[in-house]
């Protein structure tokens, strides 16, 4: 196996800081209220500004945005509401030339009832092809086929008025196709080829481990009276073997593209999937080329799991030749400033359910900031975490647009809070989101003004300005990026410390005090002051060694 220090130069994904935009919350060109794609190209500049090397764009197809966009109605077209694909080619063409690489979602598992397969499907009737497509089911006595939970609440199927049942793993607008069907298989092949025809240099890969299930439809075990959320090993519907066999295909297409002058067409998988050993064998050497940590991201502000968390992860993937990659936040978790300003116990809970010190949060999020890019692999960075941005945790029920919200009986209010949109410049709402006053599609907390790029950018002592100084080192600095670490034996107990050849280590205090500082070392930033030559609690800084 090639050591995973030692690469081609276009193997850029690798270490690569990928910059998460949401369409509908990144700006709005046109004053609609809703994102767009000539907002994105407008502020191409600034990503370019920020350092990142690419940006992975959510969803932008046609869909009636019954799931924020991953309910998808059309695989080969932009949403009206967000532009054309002339904007988008123009976006792809735009973002090269600034030299920032474009990855693009795939939806595999699903897509939207509105998608004309599906709307056929329901016309054809029982025992057609069209039906084949997806996974239409009889059933005795009226029950659904399994007792398979959605993950946005209730049961996975749905009951037509001819009788049968619809399975769709997540809303009960995104039935799930029949990948045993080649023609679904035939049709994801075309779709990759046609954006990466476009220019696009990659996909995430949502819900990664989902498209392949066990023909067997077997039940789930019950947990407290209730089918299990649970990802088990055998689990029906997730991380089954013939997700492999997708991937491999995949992968065998983006090879196709290596030779290109615009270099390697490239894959990361959204997977939760814990241990990282089962994470590994998505990343193997004919399959996809990354997939997201989401260990991090769940575990505690703690030195300890930190540090399991990183040595499992860098181990399992580097054994198989894949870089880790790492993120904070995405617009399906809480925004990290916020996890971290709560107790631990209660870190992922929902919106509105525990207390959070923002100050606290805002301290340790620059830390961690600090500490994802130190660590050997790649780094996602979700929109406005740049600036600080906490969980907007007030939004009024009547504005509430996630399909949690519904299917929980208005019990668990979703993911709306971590998708508001970007405060970009002025004092108060929209920000300079889009042009004129008029009000984006979630409201903007009216405290924001502070927290805008306009705002920050002339703070040097602010939390853009330390992404930017952040991503400026990890550009230049021989030690960033791919390669290995070196845990520091000495360090005192609740104290990250690394080093990285040539030259380079990274210090966080987790602990409840203050910490000496190496002696002799040079500090090239740190993200809090640091007064009397010591370290204090919840701060990380980088020195040269």
């Amino acid at each position: 196996m090639t050591d995973p220090e030692i690469r081609p130069a276009d193997d850029w994904w690798r270490s690569a800081v990928v910059y998460q935009v949401y369409p509908r919350s990144f700006a709005d060109a046109d004053g609609d209220g809703t994102g767009d794609v000539n907002g994105i190209r407008a502020r191409l500049p600034y990503l370019a500004e920020l350092g990142v090397d690419a940006i992975w764009i959510s969803p932008w197809y046609p869909s009636p945005l019954l799931d924020g966009g991953y309910d998808v109605a059309d695989y080969r077209d932009i949403n009206p509401e967000f532009g054309t694909l002339a904007d988008a080619d123009a976006l792809i063409t735009e973002a090269h030339a600034l030299g920032l690489r474009i990855l693009i979602d795939l939806v595999p598992n699903h897509c939207s009832w509105d998608h004309p397969w599906f709307k056929a499907a329901l016309a054809a009737g029982k025992g057609s092809p069209e039906r084949d497509l997806f996974w239409f089911r009889d059933s005795e006595d009226g029950l659904p086929p399994t007792n398979w939970p959605a993950a946005f609440g209730g049961g996975a199927w749905q009951q037509i008025d001819d009788g049968q049942w619809y399975l769709h793993l997540f809303d009960i607008s995104q039935p799930d196709w029949n990948w045993d069907n080649p023609k679904v298989v035939e049709e994801f092949d075309s779709i990759l080829r046609f954006w990466f025809d476009r220019g696009v240099d990659g996909f995430r890969i949502d819900v990664a481990d989902s498209m392949a299930k066990d023909p067997a439809l077997p039940d789930v075990p019950l947990h407290n009276g209730k089918p299990t959320r649970e990802k088990y090993v055998g689990n029906p519907f997730y991380d089954q073997p013939g997700v492999h066999t997708i991937h491999q295909r995949w992968r065998a297409i983006a090879d196709e593209y290596a030779d290109t002058p615009q270099g390697p067409r490239v894959f990361v998988a959204e997977a939760w999937l814990s241990p990282a050993e089962r994470l590994a064998q998505y990343v193997r050497p004919n399959e996809l080329h990354s997939a997201f940590n989401f260990d991090a991201l769940r575990a505690a502000w703690d030195a300890k799991e930190l540090r399991e968390v990183i040595d499992h992860t860098t181990d399992n993937l580097w054994a198989v030749g894949a870089p880790a990659t790492w993120v904070l936040s995405n617009h399906d978790t809480i925004r990290h400033r916020t996890r971290y300003g709560r107790d631990r116990r209660d870190a992922l809970e929902g919106a509105g359910v525990v207390p959070t010190d923002l100050e606290l949060g805002l301290r340790r999020a620059r830390a961690a900031a600090l500490l994802e890019l130190a660590l050997p692999g790649g780094a996602y960075i979700y929109q406005g975490d740049e600036l600080g941005l906490p969980e907007v945790e007030d939004l009024p029920e009547d504005v509430l647009d996630d399909p949690t919200w519904e299917r929980s009986g208005h019990t668990v209010r979703g993911r709306d809070g971590c998708r508001v949109p970007i405060p970009w410049s002025g004092s108060e709402p929209p920000y300079g989101f889009g042009p004129g006053s008029g009000q984006p599609w979630l409201p903007q907390p009216a405290d924001w003004a502070g927290l805008t790029a306009e705002s920050q950018a002339s703070d040097p002592s602010s939390h853009l300005n330390l992404y930017k100084q952040a991503l400026r080192f990890r550009r230049e600095h021989p030690a960033l990026g791919e390669g290995r670490l070196i845990w520091d034996q000495d360090a005192p107990d609740g104290v990250l410390s690394f080093t990285r050849d040539p030259g380079f280590r990274c210090v966080v205090n987790l602990s409840s005090a203050p910490v000496a500082l190496p002696e002799h070392q040079k500090v090239m930033l740190s993200s809090e002051p640091l007064p009397n030559g010591e370290l204090p609690t919840d701060v990380t800084v980088w020195l040269e060694v």
